[in-house]
């Protein structure tokens, strides 16, 4: 990561942002929007398209064949996104209270959300294992106590990957944590003044392998990396309209 690089872009970016055409901006953050949705709920399984995900939240027809979960999965994602975006506007540093409000959003009519787990959970063809019982609540509450520290100690793409790698990791949710961790890595990104980012579906397995070699190994770099160059193409194509 060319973290000098990525922080020169971000200050013209944040510059010259305002000379954007107001339609231009808008259209690029309704698609982000769309195609952050599409994405983190794809690589949860949801199997709704691109174009059926754009269908159901743009002109609120639902998509014949599908379950009513996945619709939910998707409209509930988009609710949650609006949220993080709301927060930061009014300048609310990320803490548990709207993790769970996030988590409670994404899984409002499928679940019962924002409540942490008692049961023991794996993750899918990972070696890690979720902490379970009085251990998951320690590391959780951890977790928030070091959000300052961290914040203080990393630099700010750092502190995303952090905050998104740290949360999966202790999967405190009995579903819905990676939804909910790469909202978490957006609500950093965007409080520092950076643009979010959105992890394509056909990009799951460096994803998945990063996120691992953290949980088992505690080396974030390979997951910042992948952050870093996310964030790296968002500011290009910013500045491209500037």
């Amino acid at each position: 990561m060319n973290l000098n690089r990525i922080l020169e872009k971000q200050k013209i970016y944040s510059q010259g942002k305002d000379k954007i055409d107001t339609v231009t901006l808008s259209s690029y953050e309704k698609d982000f929007e769309l195609t952050f949705t599409h994405n983190s709920t794809a690589i949860e399984g949801n199997t709704l398209t691109l174009m059926e995900t754009k269908v159901v939240l743009e002109d609120g027809i639902a998509v014949g064949g599908k379950e009513l979960r996945e619709i939910y999965e998707v409209v509930n994602h988009k609710k949650a996104y609006q949220y993080v975006k709301k927060c930061i506007a009014e300048g609310k540093a990320l803490d548990e209270h709207i993790v769970k409000d996030i988590h409670a959003i994404l899984t409002e009519n499928i679940i019962v959300g924002g409540i942490y787990r008692n049961q023991e959970v794996r993750i899918s063809g990972a070696v890690h294992v979720p902490p379970v019982g009085n251990d998951m609540f320690i590391q959780i509450k951890n977790f928030y106590d070091d959000l300052g520290r961290k914040k203080d100690a990393l630099n700010p793409v750092e502190y995303a990957a952090w905050t998104h790698a740290e949360f999966v990791r202790i999967h405190p949710f009995i579903e819905g944590n990676g939804r909910t961790s790469r909202l978490l890595m957006i609500y950093q990104l965007m409080s520092a003044g950076f643009l979010p980012v959105s992890i394509a579906k056909e990009n799951r397995l460096d994803y998945y392998n990063a996120l691992e070699v953290y949980a088992v190994q505690g080396e974030l770099e390979r997951f910042t990396d992948l952050v870093a160059e996310l964030e790296e193409e968002q500011l290009d194509a910013y500045i491209k309209l500037i």
